[in-house]
């Protein structure tokens, strides 16, 4: 059945946003579902405290249980009361990185919901950097259980207009923040062995990261399927469009020629690629999620040009493929999860 969805708008943090902030983060305190924006994607946040509050994000969602949420808090040092210790890997990266687009996994203390943690003795755990998000945290003074406010296996929100589209009526209010900067999600790195494992890549680079860490692993985070993930985005498919998405291998002219062979087939092709590779295509239906010349570019649009594809114009969408490189390993590792298929040149 549904309910009434509150939407405030907030450009700045001044007397008049106040009013706002305090509206949604009361609605925390009552165990209700608030989505906020953050640098990184819109989360759909609730009290991490209570079972019953973080089972409402899964009932929004349609998410499955076994899939562990991210824990925000406003302040770095609130880490500390949320786990049994912070190992000195972990603070390292927290000085560095914190707040920012990483989310540390450590051992549980047991304080939070065990819908949270899915049950293990982990918990996944961040500062978000952005003004808006940490404001409501302070103003609630609670942990916040927040995955992203989308659909469950649909492509992650960067604006409230997408928040919208998959959550009105099904949770109590909207944040609109305007536009996410990072544009994916956070990087995960468990901490809990003696070398730190990047589980999932995201805002903050396996380069940036290597830098403060020296040896580290990376985890099963291009696997479809991973028993008991320990982060989001490791055990279900995920980031999927409402069409087919199928990634294309290969140079501009194989592109060209599998744009032709599914056009002949009588499919209404879209394609969503750099500007650099769209300017020597010919296709009915481009899109363009930025310039190879800087791949933040990539990830700042990747979800908005999939949501972009509409099901009643097109039946496939094909996608360039990007180099695996600073934050295109993040970019690559949705959209290998999003597709259904990889075309590969013979050449």
């Amino acid at each position: 059945m549904e309910r009434q969805t509150s939407y405030w708008t907030i450009r700045t943090l001044d007397q008049e946003s106040e009013q706002a902030i305090q509206q949604a983060a009361a609605l925390w305190k009552e165990q209700e579902l608030i989505a906020f924006p953050t640098e990184t994607v819109y989360g759909l946040g609730a009290d991490a405290t209570k079972e019953g509050a973080v089972a409402k994000i899964f009932e929004a969602k349609g998410r499955p249980a076994d899939n562990p949420l991210i824990v925000h808090v406003a302040d770095v040092n609130q880490i500390a009361d949320y786990v049994k210790q912070v190992p000195p890997i972990a603070q390292k990266l927290m000085d560095a990185f914190m707040p920012g687009p990483i989310t540390l996994i450590l051992r549980s203390n047991d304080k939070l919901a065990r819908n949270v943690t899915a049950g293990l003795d982990t918990i996944g755990i961040r500062v978000p950097d952005h003004p808006i998000a940490r404001e409501l945290l302070r103003a609630a003074n609670l942990p916040i259980a927040a995955p992203s406010a989308n659909t469950s296996g649909k492509p992650s929100p960067t604006s409230a207009i997408h928040v919208y589209h998959d959550l009105y009526g099904k949770i109590a209010g909207i944040v609109d923040g305007g536009l996410t900067g990072v544009g994916v999600e956070s990087t995960v790195v468990d901490c809990t062995g003696n070398i730190p494992v990047i589980l999932r890549p995201g805002g903050i680079t396996q380069e940036e990261i290597e830098k403060i860490t020296g040896v580290l692993t990376i985890g099963s985070t291009m696997e479809k399927q991973v028993e008991k993930p320990k982060a989001p985005g490791m055990k279900y498919n995920h980031y999927e469009p409402d069409v087919p998405l199928w990634l294309v291998e290969g140079d501009e002219a194989f592109f060209q020629t599998e744009i032709n062979r599914l056009s002949k087939e009588g499919l209404k092709v879209g394609v969503m690629a750099s500007e650099e590779l769209l300017a020597k295509l010919h296709v009915a239906n481009p899109k363009s999620c930025g310039s190879l010349e800087d791949l933040t570019t990539i990830a700042a649009h990747l979800y908005d040009t999939l949501r972009s594809f509409k099901a009643e114009e097109i039946d496939i969408i094909l996608s360039e493929t990007f180099p695996k490189e600073g934050i295109g390993q993040a970019v690559m590792n949705r959209l290998e999860k999003a597709a259904s298929a990889t075309t590969k040149s013979s050449c």
